[in-house]
């Protein structure tokens, strides 16, 4: 019986090893976050490093992706980043959405929720741990955008509005 089970479990983790989530490989850079707002060269290398595997339309795959169910896996934390914060749309989404993901971009860098700690176990994404003088230039290039934001357009536009209810029926 208990080589029956695992003849079961080794057949089914080799099965599985065919079955793998697209790559998340465009790199589309039309919409682009830096096409509109400046991007340093520190940054560009943080974001680089930290941010865009999970949060622009390119991500480098580590080896350990190719082992299924941990490509799964990724490829969920992939597509749950870039719902949240896509770096390559970035100009699609309207000024006041502009603002509030920097707004959120602070808040997540400065209580340290961003990269996800499950992100940076074992030393698997070095490149994701920040340093304090990491998360003070996102911090405060965030914050810059806000205020450049703020010194273009009417308070009210910045503003997110409230979506109201659907209709009763």
């Amino acid at each position: 019986m208990k080589k029956k089970i695992i003849l079961v479990v080794s057949g089914l983790l080799i099965l599985i090893q065919f079955v793998r989530p697209d790559r998340n490989v465009t790199n589309d850079r039309t919409n682009d976050i830096s096409n509109t707002y400046p991007v340093s060269a520190p940054l560009k290398s943080i974001l680089e490093s930290a941010c865009n595997d999970c949060h622009s339309n390119k991500t480098n795959y580590p080896w350990y992706t190719e082992v299924q169910p941990i490509g799964w896996w990724l490829n969920y934390h992939v597509t749950d980043g870039k719902k949240h914060l896509n770096f390559s749309t970035f100009n699609k989404m309207p000024i006041a959405v502009q603002n509030h993901k920097f707004e959120e971009v602070i808040e997540m860098v400065k209580e340290g929720e961003m990269p996800l700690p499950s992100y940076t176990w074992l030393g698997l994404h070095e490149g994701a741990n920040l340093t304090d003088a990491e998360r003070k230039i996102i911090i405060d290039w965030a914050g810059g955008q806000m205020n450049s934001l703020k010194n273009q357009y009417p308070p009210d536009s910045l503003v997110m509005k409230r979506r109201s209810p659907p209709p009763a029926e």
